[in-house]
């Protein structure tokens, strides 16, 4: 066995290493909570970013929130090893069928990674602004040889990924890694699941759109993050009632990861 496998296989054989893992769903629970909250708040006129950055603000802030922020760190450290564990093992029956599920095995540790860099950030005592962070990606992008290409391109992938999230929730496709527990406890954590991956892959799928708007009319400053496609949502026809309704599923989606924290197949 290789030497990647064989890590991979003391990580997943290690008990303490999985219930870090665990830790992970719930400290993912606790993002999209907050983020969802923020999201509701710019229905009553509050502030602050529905995004990463701005959920890692309001923790930081929050009393013991440099301790939690290094939790975020730990666990979603342990959850994207996990992940990678899950591609290279083929121990899940999904990734014995195609090199996708490897990839989305490895590209979900990505992003978990991702956040918790930004988790670091801010626990380092740093801020992390995702929109002008999009907007600079996009005008570096536009500005190389076929960047315009790129972006449009980039800007589909992460529409597509939304629209994966959607599909998930209706298919209630996540149920396979899950042990569920007898109903109703059962039927209220699919609920939640459904609504909470159908609102989840909404908010993504609109900032894939951005980037794609941002291409075709060459001005990057219509690209953004999580927060950028949360206010462009608000700004729409029936805006507030959409914007309700993401931030609900969003919250939705936290309490589903306490339930996966619980449930989940590891």
């Amino acid at each position: 066995m290789s030497a990647p496998k064989s890590a991979a296989q003391a990580a997943e054989g290690s008990t303490v290493f999985r219930v870090v893992a665990r830790i992970g769903y719930v400290v993912l629970g606790i993002l999209h909570i907050v983020i969802g909250v923020i999201a509701i708040s710019f229905v009553m006129g509050g502030g602050g970013e529905a995004d990463q950055g701005g959920a890692m603000e309001q923790i930081a802030s929050a009393p013991m929130g440099v301790l939690l922020l290094w939790l975020i760190v730990l666990g979603l450290v342990a959850l994207a090893i996990w992940q990678i564990a899950e591609a290279l093992l083929e121990r899940n029956p999904d990734t014995k069928k195609k090199w996708g599920y490897r990839l989305k095995y490895l590209g979900t540790a990505v992003a978990y990674l991702g956040i918790a860099f930004t988790a670091l950030v801010y626990a380092l005592g740093g801020q992390s602004d995702s929109s002008q962070s999009s907007q600079s990606f996009s005008a570096q992008l536009m500005s190389s040889p076929g960047g315009v290409v790129l972006l449009v391109l980039f800007g589909l992938l992460i529409a597509g990924i939304g629209i994966a999230f959607i599909v998930r929730g209706f298919t209630r496709a996540f149920k396979k890694h899950l042990d569920l527990p007898p109903d109703p406890a059962g039927r209220g954590i699919v609920a939640f699941g459904v609504v909470g991956y159908v609102a989840k892959g909404i908010a993504v799928a609109v900032t894939g759109v951005l980037f794609v708007v941002a291409a075709l009319t060459h001005d990057p400053e219509t690209a953004g993050g999580l927060d950028a496609a949360v206010r462009t949502l608000a700004g729409l026809p029936f805006g507030p009632i959409i914007l309700w309704i993401v931030g609900i599923g969003l919250i939705l989606y936290g309490l589903f990861c306490f339930a996966r924290a619980r449930y989940a197949r590891m």
